[in-house]
Protein backbone atom coordinates (compact mmCIF):
# COMPACT_ATOMS: atom_id res chain seq x y z
CA UNK A 1 0.00 0.00 0.00
CA UNK A 2 1.45 3.42 -1.14
CA UNK A 3 0.83 6.12 1.56
CA UNK A 4 1.26 9.86 0.55
CA UNK A 5 1.89 12.22 3.36
CA UNK A 6 3.49 15.70 3.49
CA UNK A 7 6.82 17.00 4.23
CA UNK A 8 7.90 17.13 8.15
CA UNK A 9 5.60 19.50 10.28
CA UNK A 10 7.30 22.72 11.47
CA UNK A 11 5.78 22.10 14.94
CA UNK A 12 5.51 19.61 16.99
CA UNK A 13 2.21 17.55 17.30
CA UNK A 14 2.53 17.66 20.84
CA UNK A 15 3.73 20.96 22.38
CA UNK A 16 3.16 22.82 19.26
CA UNK A 17 6.64 24.26 19.80
CA UNK A 18 8.88 24.84 16.72
CA UNK A 19 10.84 21.95 15.79
CA UNK A 20 14.76 22.69 15.72
CA UNK A 21 16.70 21.77 13.07
CA UNK A 22 19.42 19.08 13.99
CA UNK A 23 16.68 17.50 17.45
CA UNK A 24 15.28 13.98 17.41
CA UNK A 25 11.78 13.88 16.06
CA UNK A 26 9.25 11.28 16.04
CA UNK A 27 7.09 10.68 13.54
CA UNK A 28 4.02 9.06 13.32
CA UNK A 29 1.86 7.97 10.26
CA UNK A 30 -2.01 8.46 11.91
CA UNK A 31 -4.96 6.61 10.49
CA UNK A 32 -8.34 8.35 11.53
CA UNK A 33 -11.50 8.32 9.65
CA UNK A 34 -9.95 6.78 6.83
CA UNK A 35 -7.23 9.20 6.06
CA UNK A 36 -3.62 8.99 6.70
CA UNK A 37 -2.24 11.99 8.74
CA UNK A 38 1.40 12.17 9.39
CA UNK A 39 2.45 14.24 13.24
CA UNK A 40 5.75 14.80 14.04
CA UNK A 41 6.80 15.16 17.82
CA UNK A 42 10.04 16.68 19.51
CA UNK A 43 11.40 14.71 22.21
CA UNK A 44 9.50 17.02 24.60
CA UNK A 45 6.10 15.59 23.21
CA UNK A 46 6.41 12.52 22.42
CA UNK A 47 4.12 10.13 24.69
CA UNK A 48 4.06 7.54 22.61
CA UNK A 49 2.21 5.93 19.31
CA UNK A 50 -0.98 7.74 19.98
CA UNK A 51 -4.40 6.21 18.85
CA UNK A 52 -4.68 5.02 15.42
CA UNK A 53 -1.05 5.11 15.06
CA UNK A 54 -0.66 3.17 11.84
CA UNK A 55 3.83 3.73 11.97
CA UNK A 56 6.53 5.84 13.83
CA UNK A 57 10.32 6.11 13.07
CA UNK A 58 13.06 8.42 14.39
CA UNK A 59 14.70 11.30 12.67
CA UNK A 60 16.58 14.06 12.95
CA UNK A 61 14.97 17.33 12.09
CA UNK A 62 16.43 18.59 8.91
CA UNK A 63 17.99 21.67 8.11
CA UNK A 64 15.45 23.84 5.98
CA UNK A 65 12.77 21.25 6.91
CA UNK A 66 9.89 23.33 5.47
CA UNK A 67 12.02 24.03 2.15
CA UNK A 68 11.67 19.98 1.14
CA UNK A 69 8.83 20.07 -1.13
CA UNK A 70 10.39 19.66 -4.67
CA UNK A 71 8.51 20.82 -7.23
CA UNK A 72 10.42 18.22 -9.82
CA UNK A 73 8.41 15.46 -8.23
CA UNK A 74 6.29 14.06 -10.86
CA UNK A 75 3.65 12.93 -8.09
CA UNK A 76 3.06 16.56 -6.53
CA UNK A 77 2.64 18.04 -10.41
CA UNK A 78 0.90 14.98 -11.31
CA UNK A 79 -1.89 15.65 -8.43
CA UNK A 80 -1.82 19.50 -9.49
CA UNK A 81 -2.31 18.82 -12.91
CA UNK A 82 -5.62 17.20 -11.82
CA UNK A 83 -6.99 19.30 -9.59
CA UNK A 84 -6.38 22.44 -11.78
CA UNK A 85 -7.75 20.00 -14.49
CA UNK A 86 -11.05 19.51 -12.50
CA UNK A 87 -11.55 23.09 -11.81
CA UNK A 88 -11.32 24.49 -15.46
CA UNK A 89 -10.39 28.20 -15.60
CA UNK A 90 -9.40 29.97 -18.45
CA UNK A 91 -6.25 31.71 -16.33
CA UNK A 92 -5.38 28.54 -15.81
CA UNK A 93 -4.87 27.22 -19.26
CA UNK A 94 -1.29 28.38 -19.51
CA UNK A 95 -0.45 26.54 -15.96
CA UNK A 96 -2.41 23.50 -17.31
CA UNK A 97 -0.54 23.48 -20.93
CA UNK A 98 3.29 23.66 -18.84
CA UNK A 99 2.15 20.88 -16.33
CA UNK A 100 1.20 18.82 -18.98
CA UNK A 101 4.98 19.86 -20.90
CA UNK A 102 6.95 18.51 -17.51
CA UNK A 103 4.64 15.55 -17.32
CA UNK A 104 5.24 14.36 -20.46
CA UNK A 105 8.84 14.77 -19.94
CA UNK A 106 8.85 12.88 -16.96
CA UNK A 107 6.81 10.02 -18.57
CA UNK A 108 4.00 10.60 -16.10
CA UNK A 109 1.51 11.58 -19.10
CA UNK A 110 1.63 9.82 -22.28
CA UNK A 111 0.51 11.70 -25.47
CA UNK A 112 -2.99 9.73 -27.31
CA UNK A 113 -3.02 12.12 -29.72
CA UNK A 114 -4.14 15.94 -30.70
CA UNK A 115 -7.65 17.10 -32.02
CA UNK A 116 -8.38 20.30 -33.96
CA UNK A 117 -11.82 22.25 -32.37
CA UNK A 118 -12.64 25.32 -32.60
CA UNK A 119 -9.64 26.62 -34.33
CA UNK A 120 -7.48 25.43 -31.57
CA UNK A 121 -5.34 22.30 -31.15
CA UNK A 122 -5.64 20.27 -28.18
CA UNK A 123 -3.27 17.44 -26.43
CA UNK A 124 -4.98 14.39 -25.76
CA UNK A 125 -3.06 12.94 -22.60
CA UNK A 126 -3.70 9.66 -20.34
CA UNK A 127 -1.93 9.30 -16.93
CA UNK A 128 0.95 6.85 -17.38
CA UNK A 129 -1.53 4.55 -14.12
CA UNK A 130 -4.55 4.99 -15.79
CA UNK A 131 -5.80 8.53 -14.88
CA UNK A 132 -7.48 10.67 -17.64
CA UNK A 133 -8.27 11.09 -20.29
CA UNK A 134 -7.15 14.86 -20.08
CA UNK A 135 -7.44 17.34 -23.21
CA UNK A 136 -5.25 20.50 -22.83
CA UNK A 137 -5.02 23.29 -25.70
CA UNK A 138 -1.55 23.95 -26.75
CA UNK A 139 -0.55 27.10 -25.98
CA UNK A 140 1.95 27.52 -28.55
CA UNK A 141 4.09 30.10 -26.26
CA UNK A 142 7.40 30.87 -26.54
CA UNK A 143 10.02 29.43 -24.61
CA UNK A 144 10.41 32.77 -22.07
CA UNK A 145 6.66 32.39 -21.27
CA UNK A 146 7.01 28.43 -20.49
CA UNK A 147 10.12 29.56 -17.92
CA UNK A 148 7.98 32.47 -16.56
CA UNK A 149 5.44 30.39 -15.78
CA UNK A 150 7.52 27.16 -14.73
CA UNK A 151 8.55 30.08 -11.71
CA UNK A 152 5.32 30.82 -11.33
CA UNK A 153 4.59 27.53 -10.86
CA UNK A 154 7.46 26.68 -8.24
CA UNK A 155 6.45 29.31 -6.05
CA UNK A 156 2.43 28.22 -6.30
CA UNK A 157 2.82 24.55 -5.43
CA UNK A 158 5.46 25.65 -2.86
CA UNK A 159 3.28 27.99 -1.02
CA UNK A 160 0.21 25.87 -1.27
CA UNK A 161 1.74 22.69 -0.33
CA UNK A 162 3.39 24.94 3.27
CA UNK A 163 0.28 26.19 3.86
CA UNK A 164 -1.36 22.49 4.63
Amino acid sequence: MDYRFKPISKNCAGTDKPLVPGTLCYSVLVERNGVQERLDFSEEGWTGLPEGGVGCWKSLVPEGARKQVSTTDPETLMSYFEAVFEDPNPQQAKISYVLALYLLQRRRLKLDGSVEKEGAEFLQLSGSRGEGPFEVRDQQLPQEEITELQSLLSNQITSEWNAA
